[in-house]
């Protein structure tokens, strides 16, 4: 199966494949998967709209001039969005102020639950260890690693448009979508070198039974074989969101043609399906890259903890 047993070596986009259909033949796995996400998404979800609604009181797009962008003119649009973006920072920044730390409280305590339900039941052979608390450790400390990527990229980004975007001068465009390209490729590549040990130290806290800091530890010394198999793994799951986006844009598109027959409700839902599918399919990927992960771990470490 692998080079370990002296067979040709196996890739782990290969031993993806099989996964796929194991995967697809247990909807249950998915649907806790989907369900803990939505458990999360859709209050928070709400809560964002109520505020937003709140801040849009207070600030009508028609009294900052958003209802009258120039559509014909990117310049002129992106500087009355900018100037519309200087009033509603206050209020946006005083909301973030509150809702930010409580939401990342809700999604460790709900992906911790929903995440030990999904482990659980990855291994018929043999159930893994339900461990909520020690997983939201785990699963909070992945937010962070995400937050801090995130925020690297948009302070990267930031330098990007002041250095190449003056209101001095001409700006050099060419430069600009330069340095947006290699950020976007640079820092997708950190996120799947940086995130995989993270992703891996659930199946080694729960099988080898370490704490959740000494799981995190141990999975930043996997050895090469292992973790190249992870980065693969995490790289190509990166490349299957994108594309599942991809796919729900022209799903949603698709239909634009027929606008006039199908009439702007059946647009709503069509764009609704669009994003009920790119979710479910994306929660299906994840459990895939679960159960490969597990059978890594099994592969390269199995032996010594079994």
């Amino acid at each position: 199966m692998t080079g370990l047993r002296g067979t040709a070596p196996l890739r782990g986009t290969q031993s993806l494949v099989g996964q796929m259909g194991w995967v697809f033949g247990r909807p249950l796995l998915i649907a806790i998967e989907a369900g803990w996400r939505w458990v999360f998404g859709i209050p928070f979800l709400a809560v964002c709209w109520i505020e937003a609604r709140k801040i849009l009181t207070e600030l009508p797009l028609e009294s900052i001039g958003l209802n009258s962008i120039d559509p014909q003119n990117p310049w002129v649009a992106a500087g009355q969005i900018a100037r519309a973006w200087t009033l509603y920072e206050p209020h946006v920044a005083a909301v973030l102020a509150w809702l930010g730390p409580v939401a990342a409280l809700a999604w460790a305590v709900v992906s911790g639950l929903g995440r030990s339900l999904v482990l659980n039941r990855l291994d018929a052979a043999r159930r893994l260890p339900f461990r909520p608390l020690p997983m939201m450790v785990l699963q909070a400390a992945w937010l962070a690693l995400l937050g801090a990527t995130c925020w690297g990229w948009f302070r990267c980004m930031g330098w990007v448009a002041a250095t190449h975007i003056t209101a001095s001068g001409e700006p050099e465009l060419v430069g600009f979508a330069t340095w947006t390209i290699f950020l976007a490729l640079g820092f997708f590549t950190a996120w799947a070198l940086a995130s995989y040990s993270l992703a891996i130290a659930p199946f080694v806290m729960l099988l080898e039974g370490c704490s959740p800091f000494s799981a995190i530890g141990r999975s930043l010394r996997l050895g090469k074989a292992f973790s190249s198999k992870l980065v693969e793994t995490n790289l190509v799951m990166g490349i299957v969101n994108i594309a599942l986006i991809v796919l729900a844009m022209v799903l949603s598109a698709a239909p634009l043609p027929f606008s006039d027959e199908l009439g702007g409700d059946a647009l709503h839902w069509i764009d609704a399906a669009a994003v009920v599918f790119y979710l479910i399919a994306s929660d299906y990927f994840q459990v895939v890259r679960l159960k490969g992960f597990l059978e890594f771990w099994k592969m390269f470490r199995g032996e010594g903890f079994s």
